[in-house]
């Protein structure tokens, strides 16, 4: 029996509409914007990147992420905050969703026949807090305390949203593969990378959204607003996302002394924030399905998301501020992390990529039973052509690795090199109680971002020495004398006491 046309239209609807997203990738979008970055011209990323969000992309989640990143390179924090404002109105109907109605983020039908790059996009789940913690950061640079403090309990309670979340999408995604009949899991899938999703780093990591950044940045910021109760949980959290780093370390055990009479006088108290490089892009790799039919195995090949380590990655462990050498912590690394964040959706990558597998198979088998092996031929040579890269959305912009350092410095100037490189030397005015310096590095141009000074430096209190008595007044001093009295005279006029 040969059927109509009209019985295989929804068939043929399927193999035409699954190779039809030709739009160019996200990465080949900003690849030649972040280009422009490294070379020093900040001025013609921003043209470019504000170029891309104009008409229907002006709402657009990832483009004003991407926006507000370079906004904030080129240290134009309040258009930084403006656009990062646009792309929290997208998160924040995500959560409300996923608070309200998880199913309707679980299942978005299109990507069942065109592939994930047709799903709205959501953000990773790293990029959902790096965009509240963001919005921190530029406020603080807008001498904002109090409303960074509210972007940082706002981060907070978006990490635990997406737990919850991530906890019922894992189990719904087993319960619709069983219901299929499909099976998944990383060893299934023949020729995928794995062992860039196994290293000892990614699997090092609680999960693939929440960084010792933010947190830390949570405990400075509560310090600086005198609340040390709310400080030392964010410090704790940070030594927990990245345990036995002192200078981590360092910002609990000496909370109590910065913040009670104690505090060291005539010192303010800095923080440096520095960002190296750029997060990873995701790369697609085709992989086959053996699907079997009536007919025997047919093979459909689907692209998969793919993102490899970095050999290259920055490295800072210390820096020059004036003639101190100062230790750093490693507090963020967005290659480890959005390949832990691949880690945690390949499976439904994988469940979706082997429904569709199994539609386009049927259809297939179906071609070749009614309209002959050539015809069937033709239709599996059609879907391998058309095959949709995989999804490579991604916030590029935003660094690869944070490092944060500290340091009480007396006010004054300071010559800092950053990099490392002969010559690239910054002047770094030190004042105020609290003060947070952003540095962003590329490895031929070093940005550094307005600083936040927030407060008053203590005063050094002024001793008075104990009046001697007539004898001791009589008696000629000892070389034991002189010294312990210039010793003393000293520890009064030094401005770290």
């Amino acid at each position: 029996m040969r059927l109509s046309a009209n019985k295989f239209s929804p068939i043929f609807a399927a193999l035409i509409l699954s190779g039809c997203a030709t739009a160019p990738t996200h990465d080949s979008q900003v690849g030649n914007t972040i280009a422009v970055v490294k070379t020093g011209n900040i001025d013609e990323a921003i043209k470019q990147v504000e170029q891309q969000t104009q008409g229907k992309n002006e709402k657009d989640l990832l483009l004003n992420l991407e926006k507000g990143e370079l906004m904030r390179v080129g240290k134009r924090y309040q258009e930084s905050l403006d656009a990062f404002g646009v792309a929290d109105v997208s998160v924040k109907a995500w959560e409300e969703t996923a608070k309200s109605n998880p199913q309707k983020l679980m299942g978005q039908i299109g990507a069942l026949i065109m592939g994930d790059a047709s799903r709205d996009y959501e953000g990773q789940d790293y990029e959902k807090v790096m965009l509240t913690i963001r919005m921190a950061m530029d406020r603080i640079n807008l001498g904002d305390l109090d409303t960074a403090r509210v972007d940082i309990k706002r981060t907070h309670e978006r990490e635990a949203v997406i737990a919850e979340f991530r906890s019922k999408e894992t189990l719904e995604a087993e319960n619709d593969a069983k219901s299929k009949g499909v099976t998944t899991g990383n060893k299934e899938l023949n020729g995928y990378p794995v062992e860039t999703l196994n290293d000892p780093a990614v699997l090092q990591l609680k999960n693939g959204y929440q960084n010792a950044l933010g947190h830390y940045l949570a405990g400075f910021v509560y310090e600086a607003l005198n609340e040390p109760g709310l400080a030392a949980p964010g410090y704790r959290k940070a030594i927990e996302l990245r345990p036995e780093l002192p200078v981590l370390e360092d910002g609990l055990k000496g909370l109590d002394q910065r913040t009670s009479f104690r505090r060291k006088k005539g010192v303010t108290d800095v923080l440096f924030v520095i960002e190296a490089g750029n997060s990873p892009a995701r790369q697609s790799k085709k992989i086959a399905f053996p699907v079997p039919t009536g007919h025997g195995l047919i093979t459909v090949s689907f692209a998969f998301p793919v993102i490899y380590p970095d050999n290259d990655a920055p490295v800072i462990n210390s820096f020059a501020v004036g003639n101190q050498i100062l230790p750093t912590a490693m507090v963020a690394d967005f290659n480890v992390m959005a390949r832990r964040a691949l880690k945690d959706e390949l499976p439904g990558i994988q469940t979706r990529a082997a429904i569709r597998a199994v539609t386009k198979a049927v259809a297939q088998d179906q071609v070749n039973k009614h309209f002959g092996a050539l015809a069937g031929l033709a239709a599996n040579i059609a879907v391998a052509a058309t095959e949709s890269p995989a999804d490579d959305r991604m916030w590029r912009s935003l660094p690869e690795r944070v490092f944060i350092a500290r340091a009480f410095l007396p006010p004054g100037d300071y010559n800092v090199n950053f990099s490392g490189r002969a010559g690239d030397t910054t002047k770094v005015t030190v004042d105020g109680r609290y003060m947070v310096v952003p540095v962003r590095l590329y490895p031929n141009q070093t940005y550094v971002g307005d600083q936040a000074k927030f407060g008053t430096v203590t005063p050094v209190a002024e001793v008075a020495p104990e009046p001697a008595s007539k004898s001791a007044s009589k008696k000629p001093a000892t070389k034991s004398n002189k010294s312990t009295a210039a010793a003393a005279a000293t520890a009064v006029r030094s401005p770290t006491n």
